[in-house]
């Protein structure tokens, strides 16, 4: 004597896959996945990195390493929580909105706080901030009509954009200054270029959704108005009643389905 339902167990004494135990672990994605833990530890980081950014003023090059480490720690966390939730299904509510939140709060930090100390002229950071809010709005613009997807440029800008922060973050001199200048006109046009194809998408999928809603709703009334058509028009001859049995022997014994053997 197992305990177990019959009902659980598909009647023959072991467990159906579809039984609870099945359907549990099919939604077993709890909040304390690895990957929603991986998106907390970014949200934790981007205080800690702000405080680690600014002491002693935001000039000593000690608490800049320390703030340095942090950021890079977030930054690794980005590109493995995304990946984890969707390789082994662990996609949450939870992770759906702290994800995105999590990416956006380290680099705005890292932006204002960086032109806040004089570091980073404010038009770059108004320009990306500008872009990564205005690309959000966006995505809910068109959400009803479908989902932009993430694009090869879009990725790189978020790598570029993460290289040109840390390299401003720590405290550099020389080549490597000159180098993280570079780096984040890179990222500033790679910011502008994709965010203006990603209004491109948008307007296309906009366009393409609102053509299907008003083919949709011209094509209801239309099946609506057809419909009635073919019941109006009767052939007399199957009207005018039953047909007279036919004998043991005659068609209709012929067509009667085969008892099974």
């Amino acid at each position: 004597m197992t305990g177990v339902p019959a009902s659980a167990t598909g009647g023959s004494g072991r467990r159906a896959p579809g039984g609870k135990l099945g359907a549990a672990a099919v939604n077993q994605a709890s909040l304390w996945n690895i990957a929603n833990i991986l998106t907390m530890i970014r949200l934790v980081l981007v205080p800690a990195f702000v405080v680690l950014l600014l002491q002693d003023g935001g000039y000593d090059p000690a608490w800049r390493a320390w703030a340095w480490a942090a950021f890079a720690v977030a930054m690794i966390t980005d590109i493995f929580d995304g990946h984890l939730a969707r390789t082994y299904n662990l996609v949450t509510d939870f992770g759906k909105i702290a994800d995105p939140i999590a990416d956006k709060a380290i680099m705005a930090a890292g932006l204002i706080c960086l032109s806040g100390l004089g570091d980073l002229p404010w038009w770059v950071t108004g320009v990306i901030l500008f872009r990564e809010l205005g690309i959000t709005l966006l995505r809910f613009w068109v959400i009803r009509h479908g989902v932009i997807p993430a694009s090869r440029g879009g990725k790189v800008k978020t790598l570029a954009q993460g290289a040109a922060v840390g390299m401003y973050v720590l405290a550099l001199t020389g080549p490597l200054a000159t180098l993280r200048w570079w780096v984040m006109a890179l990222a500033v046009v790679l910011t502008v270029v994709t965010g203006l194809d990603y209004v491109r998408q948008a307007v296309v999928l906009r366009r393409r959704g609102l053509a299907a809603e008003r083919a949709l709703a011209s094509a209801v009334p239309a099946e609506t108005a057809g419909g009635a058509g073919p019941a109006a028009s009767v052939d007399p001859a199957t009207s005018a009643g039953p047909a007279a049995p036919a004998g043991p022997a005659g068609p209709a014994a012929s067509s009667a389905p085969e008892p099974p053997r």
